[in-house]
């Protein structure tokens, strides 16, 4: 693989990526707030880290709700919430619904919500369907930390905290580009519309897209978060256009299906795909060279961060009202280094 760099632009900030090198990147950092009040504003300027609270004036109860149960990336997410739990000394309850629906995720917030925890750390799963029920948990005393995704209009929560994932589905790009120097045709794998991340995954890829002449946009299919999905309309897309060179999958289980279909059509030489996300599964499917490359996200440390900004909030510390983590390109040859590894999602803390 070529050892050309990535160029993408992320928050405003030109950033260089070179494919074959594990590389973190952060937008630039804005300033935080001071004590519980503050709540967040969709368009202001995003910080890159938080200032991380003492310990807890008291044994906070602080609910963990998962986009889905299950998943690596909110396992890994889990994993850090909990490591940063015992530091501040919080106890943290997690739950989640079996599938990325807001009609699943809906009952475990009023259920929540009736309990008053002191704090929620949610991925809310459509930015429409949860607005009402998270301004109901706010408005009912509990701190609201958004972790991963947000909705429509987030000034109920005290923090928000998610990847870049415009300048991830733009570094998305940038690696099929480098995989296929003569362009073609490119498509994106996601899986429901209305999610904002994955929303902002394909703005990303779609905006970069269309600033270069040598390829071709065929648009985007929604899997519904299922593999079996992705994999019978990567099938279909495949005979539509035979000529495929590059697919973008925006999520883990989008992935997934769309490595399996690929393969299932013998496609694997012509069909380059470039995951979002670094689960078990799609490390396999790197190494396999059935994916070529994955752009991994951070969860860990947005869960870190959520911890922080919950105590913060509920102690009168500072908040930080948005953050945003950056995101690890990583390919075969860097799999096995040090920081490779640690960008690999966990399937149990």
């Amino acid at each position: 693989m070529s050892r050309r760099t990535l160029a993408l632009a992320a928050a405003g900030v030109a950033l260089v990526l070179p494919v074959t090198a594990c590389t973190s990147t952060k937008p630039a950092e804005s300033g935080a707030a001071d004590g519980g009040g503050a709540s967040v504003d969709p368009a202001a300027p995003a910080a890159t880290s938080v200032t991380v609270p003492g310990k807890a004036s008291k044994n906070y109860s602080i609910q963990f709700i998962q986009g889905v149960a299950g998943d690596e990336f909110y396992i890994s997410m889990q994993c850090g919430i909990e490591a940063e739990a015992a530091k501040l000394g919080v106890t943290v309850n997690t739950q989640g619904p079996q599938k990325f629906d807001p009609t699943l995720q809906r009952p475990i917030v009023d259920s929540v919500r009736a309990n008053k925890p002191d704090a929620v750390l949610i991925a809310p799963t459509d930015v429409t369907a949860m607005q009402s029920p998270l301004e109901a948990v706010a408005q009912g005393g509990s701190k609201v930390v958004l972790v991963d995704t947000t909705t429509e209009d987030p000034s109920y929560a005290a923090s928000a905290i998610a990847s870049d994932n415009i300048g991830g589905g733009k570094a998305a790009f940038e690696a099929i580009k480098q995989l296929n120097p003569d362009g073609g045709k490119v498509m994106i794998m996601s899986t429901d519309p209305g999610i904002s991340t994955t929303d902002a995954r394909a703005k990303g890829f779609e905006d970069a897209v269309k600033a270069d002449s040598k390829f071709q946009y065929v648009g985007i299919q929604y899997s519904h978060n299922d593999p079996a999905t992705a994999a019978n309309l990567m099938t279909s897309s495949l005979q539509k256009d035979a000529d495929l060179v590059g697919v973008f999958a925006a999520n883990l289980f989008a992935a997934e299906g769309t490595a399996t279909g690929v393969r299932q059509a013998n496609k694997g030489a012509q069909v380059k795909i470039v995951g979002f996300d670094a689960g078990p599964g799609q490390v396999k499917a790197l190494r396999d060279g059935t994916v070529n490359a994955l752009v991994a996200q951070q969860p860990a440390t947005i869960g870190q961060y959520g911890v922080d900004m919950a105590v913060a909030a509920l102690d009168g510390g500072q908040v930080t009202p948005k953050v945003q983590t950056g995101f690890t390109v990583i390919t075969k040859e860097n799999l096995d280094t040090p920081e490779g590894q640690a960008a690999v999602y966990k399937s149990s803390c």
